[in-house]
């Protein structure tokens, strides 16, 4: 199961963390792994690499930006913040799951009926 947690992250945790920082506006890493773990009810378990790995991704293709700043516990932080292009990107790859998404019910009821 954890094979397939990792498999399933690794194709879609760029796609979270962006709709995550469009939703919510400017985080910083723990707060973003925070967030998306709490939406999938504790299903998914983010670490720090994964997630900065993710946001170094995202920086690198000038879909995010960062900054410093202070948190909420009064600690220098790196903030994250979506840009332009990061809101063109998640409407591409948003459809994209969709389309695929919608592909795997297909199928899946398809199993159900043979």
């Amino acid at each position: 199961m954890s094979q397939l947690k990792s498999e399933v992250l690794q194709g879609t945790l760029d796609l979270m963390v962006l709709q995550t920082l469009d939703a919510m506006g400017r985080q910083h890493g723990y707060g973003i792994a925070r967030r998306i773990e709490q939406l999938s009810e504790d299903v998914l378990k983010l670490n720090e690499g994964t997630v900065y790995a993710s946001l170094l991704r995202l920086i690198q293709n000038g879909w995010i930006t960062s900054d410093w700043g202070i948190s909420e516990n009064n600690r220098k932080a790196k903030f994250y913040s979506i840009t332009r292009s990061g809101r063109k990107q998640l409407a591409s790859e948003t459809a994209k799951w969709q389309r695929i998404s919608g592909v795997v019910g297909r199928v899946l009821e398809l199993a159900r009926e043979g």
